[in-house]
C-alpha cells in the first residue's frame, strides 16, 4: 500500500509530542537526538513536523530556515513503516516548507552508510557538495557525513 492510499497528515510538533517523537527516534537511529534537542528546536521556532498516519505519530522532520537558506536537520520514519514511501513524502513536504519560508536552497548531512537515504536524496535532486570528516558518532569511532544541497529554481 502506498502513502497516497492511507490517511496521513503532517502537523506541527509541540513540546507535548516529544515523548512519541523520542520513541520513533530511538527505534530508527543508533545515536538518536535527545529530548532537549527537540524541545530547543520547537522553542526556537524551527519547522518541526510530525507524520501522523491513521492517528498515530510515525515520524518527524526538523528544518531550520534563515537568510534564504535552510537546513534539513532531522528526518525520521519509524522502522516499522520503512519502504512505504513515507520518508519521501516527509522530505518533499519539508522541501515545500523550506520554499514557503523563503529558502533558495536546502542543505543536509547524511551518513554515507545510509544507502537508502542517500538514494532518496539524490532522486529528489540533492547533490553532494562536501564531506564533514568524523561528523557522526559510531559504535567504533566516528563516521563522516556527506553534505548535500538542493537549490530551488
Amino acid at each position: 500500500m502506498s502513502a497516497v492510499e492511507l490517511d496521513f497528515h503532517l502537523v506541527r510538533m509541540t513540546h507535548g509530542d516529544v515523548p512519541t517523537v523520542m520513541k520513533n527516534e530511538r527505534r530508527a537511529y543508533t545515536h538518536p537526538w535527545t529530548e532537549g534537542i527537540f524541545i530547543d528546536c520547537v522553542k526556537s521556532g524551527y519547522e518541526c513536523w510530525l507524520f501522523v498516519l491513521e492517528g498515530r505519530n510515525i515520524g518527524h522532520g526538523v528544518l531550520s530556515v534563515a537568510a534564504a537558506e535552510s537546513h534539513l536537520l532531522n528526518v525520521c520514519i519509524n522502522p516499522d513503516y520503512h519502504g512505504s514511501g513515507y520518508g519521501r513524502v516527509l522530505v518533499q513536504f519539508m522541501l515545500d516548507r523550506a520554499q514557503q519560508c523563503g529558502a533558495d536552497c536546502v542543505f543536509l548531512e547524511v551518513r554515507p552508510s545510509n544507502h537508502v537515504a542517500c538514494k532518496l536524496y539524490h532522486t529528489l535532486g540533492f547533490n553532494e557538495v562536501g564531506v564533514r570528516r568524523n561528523y557522526y558518532p559510531a559504535f567504533t569511532g566516528r563516521e563522516d557525513a556527506l553534505v548535500l544541497a538542493k537549490e530551488f529554481i
